[in-house]
């Protein structure tokens, strides 16, 4: 599902108008990214966690150089499904 998928979808669900529901998930996106650059997790009770995950220092390889260079640690955001919707989502599809 795209942005402009998942806006119509909302649109349709609340008879909110599509700008007012694209502006309200442009301004969702900036906060969670704000909130997590600035080194918080964002908790969503029933649907899941942002979490900030640290990456250890390791030492990568340039095969075509055939250099070794060091990647500093760092974080990468993640997402952890709660239970409810893991589950929900591993009752209903079908592989």
């Amino acid at each position: 599902m795209t942005k402009a998928e998942l806006v119509s979808a909302i649109a349709n669900r609340t008879g909110i108008e599509k700008v007012t529901v694209l502006n309200t998930i442009e301004t969702f996106m900036e906060v969670m990214k704000d909130t997590m650059s600035s080194g918080e997790n964002v908790y969503l009770r029933g649907f899941g966690s942002f979490i900030l995950k640290r990456r250890a220092e390791k030492i990568g390889r340039n095969i075509t150089k055939n250099t070794s260079i060091k990647i500093p640690a760092h974080y990468i955001p993640a997402f952890k499904p709660a239970k409810p919707f893991s589950s929900q989502v591993k009752n209903k599809v079908k592989a």
